[in-house]
Formats: C-alpha cells, sequence, structure tokens
C-alpha cells in the first residue's frame, strides 16, 4: 500500500516551485516554519515511509505535499547510499555532512531528479527558497 502524506493543500501554505514549505521541527532558521517538536513533519513522514513507498514505480500524488515526500524519499535514499561504506559513526557523520553541503539543482535546472514534478521558479529569491 502506497502511503501519502497526512499534509493537505492549504491556501496559506507558502510554496516555491509548487512544493509547499512545511512545518519542520528543527532549530535552524529558514524559510519553512517550525513545527512542535512532538508533532510529526514531514520529513518524519518520509523517513517512516520510505521502506513501504519506495517499492512502488507509480504514485498518484493527491497533494503538493506527496510531491515533497516522493523528493525525500528520493533524498533518504541518496543517504542511505552514501551510509553503505560508512564503517563508523564518525564516517557516517562526515558522509551525511557532506551530502548535506552539496550543490542540489532546483526545478528547471540540468541534473534536476524528477523534471516536470515542481514548477520552474518564477524569480531569484524563489530559487533562492527552493535550495534552503
Amino acid at each position: 500500500m502506497v502511503y501519502h502524506s497526512s499534509f493537505l493543500d492549504d491556501e496559506e501554505t507558502t510554496k516555491a516551485c509548487g512544493c509547499p514549505l512545511l512545518p519542520l521541527k528543527s532549530h535552524i532558521k529558514g524559510p519553512a516554519p517550525v513545527s512542535e517538536q512532538d508533532s510529526t513533519d514531514i520529513v518524519d513522514e518520509a523517513i517512516t515511509f520510505f521502506r513501504a513507498n519506495v517499492f512502488f514505480r507509480n504514485f498518484e500524488i493527491k497533494s503538493s505535499a506527496d510531491k515533497l515526500l516522493i523528493y525525500l524519499t528520493f533524498y533518504v535514499n541518496i543517504a542511505l547510499k552514501k551510509l553503505e561504506g560508512c564503517r563508523t559513526l564518525a564516517e557516517g557523520t562526515k558522509a551525511i555532512i557532506s551530502l548535506g553541503l552539496e550543490t542540489v539543482p532546483v526545478p528547471g535546472e540540468p541534473g534536476f531528479p524528477f523534471p516536470g514534478l515542481f514548477t520552474h521558479p518564477q524569480s531569484r529569491q524563489e530559487a533562492g527558497i527552493a535550495l534552503a
């Protein structure tokens, strides 16, 4: 069974490139709102649903949060591949930190993994938010 995001499309939710800026449990300041520590955020959903969703070729997109869930599932897969060869916690930590520092293409740029899933940025500001 495919799992969809529990976050529904809301007119008040800010979007960048058609991707919702959903609340995150984080102490790092960024464009996304801060979520309560005891609530589930979109990253928690991606990790929780990863094992089930990774086996499906087709995924019906029911909300813009599902698009973000697809992208995060892809990112979790990349992170697991980076951790595959790590033998210690220190090596794994270094691999994940370096993954987080890599330059990521935004929608519309060459190398973006899901062309057509998100809209192209309408401004440099929107592209900057998409990178954050």
